[in-house]
């Protein structure tokens, strides 16, 4: 099996987006996906015509993800979560609106005076400021020099654990995260029929220029060579090929490769930080409370939307709403049980008697949301080359550089195969 020029390791965001530009310039490329379907965390469940994404999803409209997308001539339909939404805050076991313009911030109970003025310059600075300039430290050492009032930090900081799914202030390194939080005031995407139907366009378009998919084919090892990678999958078949790009995360590539245990692949997963979240998402008949369609936990690592008010994603009218809690990813003890019912409980603080508009719902007790994300303990940036092996490449959302999430998958897919490209494009021009 040689009639490829590159093997894609994994059918993920990652991988579709590197298998579309691959495919663009003319290379003859299969992705081989280990389970039978593809889309990793991206993929969305039917349960009996009620579309689930695994946990709460969010395409940020100027994020890398949305312009890669739309530069491959991908167009997604949804609609901006963030226009016309009244966001609320949990508060010690109440429910406090959380100020988003200047009257608000006024009328505001949950802020003093001397919080409101501090909430509208950070407000200010996180809509018009550099943030290029911010110097290399932790998100918490910004907010502390930054923010002087403790609720305002509160609002902050959930703010931040909302667009990076991350609760590692100490960690995290702060432009990173700022910059997302940027992004999020500019709009962010609910998906029409959830997030399958991004890797559906994606799959769709790579077929029509002649990329090839095979599910259920699990690569258990690749041996490099000076000038080609042997890729052996379970079921005995081998793919040889001049380059291979690996999307799974950063344990397995490590043991997929042999010889990997010296190169650069084993730094980068020592200082991989896995992030884990629970979540809880329910397909009501309809809202106890319709004024609560979006919650940030001030004093709890949660969160709570109704994806349903931006994206269509049932037939009937179901509603579609999402609790996320956010794991600490330094502490990795983890209490299903007790994180559903802290999930449960916000419902009964936002929707009183919400069970009995329950018709379907899915408890996803860990799911990994990234397999690292930058951060202070994290030299240079993971890819997309591993340099002491010619050919093989790494992509996925722990291959971000400053972005994060879905932004990070689809970059480094963007990033491999353009490095790809590069690579043959100065290997011809030595070689004419």
């Amino acid at each position: 099996m040689n009639n490829f020029d590159v093997a894609i390791i994994g059918g993920g965001l990652a991988g579709l987006t590197a298998a579309n530009f691959l495919a663009r310039d003319g290379k003859k490329v299969v992705v081989l996906e280990k389970s039978n379907r593809l889309g990793g965390r991206a993929m969305t469940n039917d349960k009996n015509g009620v579309l689930m994404n695994l946990g709460a999803h969010g395409l940020y409209l100027e994020g890398q993800a949305m312009k890669i997308l739309t530069e491959l001539g991908i167009t997604i339909p949804g609609e901006d979560a963030s226009k016309s939404v009244q966001i609320q805050g949990i508060w010690k076991n109440a429910v406090y609106p959380i100020p988003t313009d200047f009257s608000s911030i006024l009328s505001s109970s949950l802020l003093s005076w001397k919080a409101k003025i501090v909430f509208s310059k950070l407000m200010l600075k996180l809509m018009k400021g550099n943030m290029d300039s911010i110097p290399d430290i932790s998100l918490s050492d910004w907010a502390e020099a930054e923010i002087s009032d403790p609720m305002v930090r509160h609002i902050f900081y959930s703010l931040c654990r909302l667009t990076t799914y991350t609760s590692a202030p100490a960690l995290q390194r702060a432009k990173p995260v700022l910059k997302q939080v940027k992004r999020s005031l500019n709009g962010v995407l609910y998906v029409d029929g959830g997030w399958e139907t991004i890797i559906q366009k994606l799959k769709k378009q790579a077929e029509e220029a002649g990329v090839k998919f095979f599910n259920s084919k699990n690569v258990i090892e690749i041996e490099h060579h000076e000038q080609s990678q042997s890729i052996r999958c379970s079921n005995g078949e081998v793919y040889n090929v001049p380059d291979c790009i690996i999307t799974a995360p950063p344990k397995e590539a490590l043991n997929m490769i042999n010889g990997s245990d010296y190169t650069s692949l084993r730094t980068w997963t020592e200082q991989a930080i896995p992030v884990t979240a629970c979540c809880l998402d329910l397909g009501m008949k309809k809202l106890p409370d319709p004024h609560h369609q979006f919650a940030l936990g001030l004093d709890q690592s949660l969160f709570f939307t109704n994806q349903s008010r931006a994206a269509k994603l049932s037939e009937d009218g179901t509603i579609v709403v999402s609790l996320v809690k956010y794991h600490n990813p330094i502490d990795q003890s983890i209490h299903p049980q007790a994180d559903k019912e802290q999930l449960e409980a916000a419902m009964d603080l936002l929707h009183p008697d919400w069970r009995k508009d329950v018709v379907e719902q899915q408890f996803l007790p860990k799911i990994t949301v990234v397999h690292d994300f930058p951060h202070l303990k994290r030299s240079g940036n993971p890819g997309p080359a591993i340099p002491q092996m010619k050919g093989i490449y790494i992509a996925g959302d722990w291959c971000g550089h400053e972005e994060v999430l879905a932004d990070a998958a689809v970059a480094s897919g963007k990033r491999a195969a353009l490095q790809i490209v590069k690579t043959n494009e100065l290997f011809l021009v030595k070689e004419g």
